[in-house]
């Protein structure tokens, strides 16, 4: 659980964040002393849909005010029903001759309070409507037989179609409908590895290490039970799935779906999830959606929806829009509009469903093939002489893996020799496939298939090194475009200029030279000896005697330069990157002297 925060406890945050939403869209007002968002551009004619409910829960509900979805929204302090004075306010806001209706999460202080405003609305002559928005079965039918089921980010659902239908003029009868046919036919459960912190809370329940909870609430309310140790990824959607799926579970088995259901998902991150995590787990929740129940979503959502403060849980959420048609005599199609239908509230989600017309390949494709024949396939080389040096100089390169990770482990982040190992081996792969024989000794596809295999591996020693050779290369097929019929001769004068000018090209993009501590320390040498000199031993030397000199060298560049004098320079250890590529050259050199 991460516990420090940037304000010390909550006191006038809400307001602060509501006037940083207004700030920056214009279609929004706020009535700070009511924390009440509203839309300037709704227009009476049209049914108002309200929602609202304690703060901490950003995006929900602020996020969502705009033509397209709510005409307004309230905001009570944090995990704080908001009071009826403020609902009677946000209803003031956007009076509507068509009806009003207020779209509340089932929490008992949301019921009270948005009932106790309704109550007095209806008694001001106000056509008013309450949708109690249910969604979670992870508590079950048993948990939840007194209070009801609790409302959580698939009430997002809700707001959406039921906005809609009220923008483009369905009637308050028809909102209400679609809305609460919304409500019947979706179904949420999350999971969290923690509970969330609430500033200026010193004292907060948390989770054991190594362990999960499954529907946890979004108020931190335990959910229906703790997970020791933590799932793979795959077993915890497969479980989820299961406990919103099953047919069989009666005390869960809310809403049915089939394979042949139009079927809506929404992924929801409670606030301290990574976007990089809650992609994949988006993608292992539609693989497994489609694998174990045959469900294939027409359309998927996934971010922060409703979030618990910094909570570091997800949330799946199921709409069954086959379910809603059938119910509401609506066509699917219809739904889909509703659903789609562009908004102007800033937290909904821009996703591409609308249908694209790709664009033209013919003129790519001619540009591809044109840089493909400029030089041909490249001067002709020994294949069995040129698979022994780069299987020397891969071979001599993982060989000297272990002290290269030591160093780096030593200086940085120890994922050098990883990198290393990951391209040669890669090379070896390609050559024993028979790359150089099957290409015919044509040094260009051969170059290409190498340097392909470098940048795969990525990282900052992958993408200098890359930049290299696919200069090397186009530098030495604009010789070859240039020689034409008479081709290119390989020789070390010919070798050299290419170097000289991948090495010049390589500059314009990294700052690192010479006395930087970095791979540069050998490139540089060896490129700069081979263009002079035109002799590879000359060059391979010049290499390893750069290489040699990092030994003791202060780092200018990378993470190395993070780390700071540790009190002895004399015992830092030669660069990692640097060292590598001096050995693979040398390998390089031997293999073609064998």
């Amino acid at each position: 659980m991460a516990t420090k925060h940037f304000f010390s406890d909550t006191s006038g945050v809400v307001v602060q964040g509501l006037q940083s939403l207004v700030s920056r869209n214009n279609h929004l007002a706020l009535d700070a002393p009511n924390k009440v968002v509203y839309s300037r551009t709704h227009t009476p004619s049209k049914v108002s849909v309200i929602s609202g409910g304690g703060s901490g829960h950003e995006p929900a509900w602020s996020g969502y005010v705009g033509d397209g979805m709510l005409a307004a929204a309230v905001n009570g302090e944090v995990f704080a029903s908001p009071s009826a004075k403020q609902i009677m306010a946000a209803i003031e806001h956007v009076p509507s001759d068509a009806g009003i209706i207020l779209c509340i999460t089932n929490y008992t202080g949301d019921n009270l309070h948005f009932g106790l405003a309704r109550e007095k609305t209806v008694g001001l002559g106000y056509k008013i409507g309450m949708l109690r928005m249910t969604d979670d079965v992870g508590l079950g039918r048993k948990q939840t037989q007194n209070l009801g089921r609790r409302g959580l980010a698939g009430n997002m659902f809700v707001l959406k179609l039921c906005g809609s239908a009220a923008h483009e003029g369905y009637s308050f009868e028809q909102c209400m409908e679609i809305g609460t046919s919304v409500n019947a036919h979706c179904i949420t459960i999350g999971s969290s590895l923690d509970y969330c912190h609430i500033p200026g809370r010193a004292h907060h329940e948390q989770l054991p290490p190594d362990t999960l909870s499954v529907a946890q609430g979004i108020h931190n309310e335990a959910g229906l039970l703790e997970v020791s140790p933590i799932p793979s990824a795959e077993d915890l959607v497969s479980d989820l799935l299961r406990y919103l799926l099953d047919p069989s579970d009666e005390d869960r088995a809310f809403v049915p779906f089939s394979p042949e259901d139009d079927v809506a998902l929404l992924i929801n991150n409670f606030g301290g999830v990574s976007n990089f995590e809650l992609e994949a787990l988006t993608h292992v929740t539609l693989t497994l959606l489609e694998r174990d129940w045959k469900i294939m979503p027409a359309r998927t959502f996934a971010q922060p929806f409703e979030t618990s403060l910094n909570a570091p849980g997800w949330s799946i959420s199921l709409l069954n829009i086959s379910g809603i048609s059938k119910e509401v005599n609506i066509p699917t199609s219809t739904l889909f509009e509703l659903l789609d239908a562009e908004t102007v509230a800033p937290a909904w989600p821009r996703n591409g469903y609308k249908p694209a017309k790709e664009a033209s390949q013919a003129g790519a494709q001619k540009s591809k093939t044109a840089t493909a024949a400029a030089g041909g396939e490249g001067p002709q080389v020994d294949p069995t002489h040129l698979t022994n040096a780069l299987r020397t100089a891969c071979n001599a390169a993982i060989t000297a893996e272990p002290e290269i990770t030591k160093w780096d482990i030593q200086m940085g982040d120890g994922d050098c020799g990883e990198a290393v190992v990951g391209i040669c081996t890669s090379i070896l792969r390609k050559l024993d496939a028979g790359l150089c024989e099957q290409n015919q000794g044509h040094l260009f596809p051969i170059l290409d298939a190498v340097e392909d295999c470098v940048e795969d591996i990525g990282g900052t020693l992958g993408a200098i090194i890359s930049i290299v050779l696919a200069s090397f290369t186009s530098s030495l097929r604009t010789m070859a475009a240039k020689a034409g019929e008479e081709g290119l001769e390989l020789d070390m004068d010919t070798i050299g200029k290419a170097a000289g000018e991948a090495l010049k090209n390589l500059m314009t993009y990294t700052g690192a030279r010479v006395g930087g501590r970095t791979v540069m320390d050998t490139l540089i040498p060896f490129c700069e000896t081979l263009e002079k000199e035109k002799v590879l031993s000359a060059a391979v030397g010049a290499a390893e005697q750069g290489a040699r000199k990092t030994e003791g060298m202060q780092a200018k560049f990378g993470r190395a330069t993070y780390v700071g004098d540790k009190g002895n320079e004399a015992k830092t250890p030669m660069d990692p990157g640097a060292w590598a590529a001096a050995v693979w050259l040398k390998g390089l050199r031997e293999g073609l002297q064998g």
